[in-house]
């Protein structure tokens, strides 16, 4: 019986030491692992030799911006040959009419639309 206890102790302490090893080598792992974090960080990524760029490569459209709301007005009003009235454009548009109304009005102190009846605009 001594000498299993024996035994024991030994491969007790042994595992003991295993554990302290795997321990340090994590340890130094972790160092390791934040300085090439820090390398990358600080290195800068290398440049790319351009190529000639070929000439039946299509080029990418422009994203369109949104129109504004004076702009879709004046969109709709340029395409009326007769004029248009505020309601007909609060209509197309789905605009409040006091909205509509405003945008008319700016329009027009602009110089960009005119009136050509009570309530019919037309672009200049």
């Amino acid at each position: 019986m001594k000498e299993i206890d024996v035994f024991l102790k030994t491969v007790v302490e042994g595992m003991k030491a295993m554990a302290q090893g795997i321990e340090a080598l994590a340890e130094k792992l972790d160092t390791i692992a934040k300085f090439r974090v820090d390398e990358k960080v600080k290195a800068k990524p290398a440049r790319k030799a351009r190529s000639k760029p070929k000439k039946s490569v299509a080029k990418k459209a422009a994203p369109r911006k949104p129109l504004t709301a004076a702009e879709t007005v004046l969109k709709i009003i340029s395409r009326s040959k007769k004029g248009i009235s505020p309601a007909t454009i609060s209509e197309k548009t789905g605009f409040a009419p006091k909205k509509v109304h405003n945008i008319v009005y700016r329009l027009k102190q602009q110089g960009k639309i005119r009136s050509v009846g009570r309530g019919l605009y037309l672009k200049v």
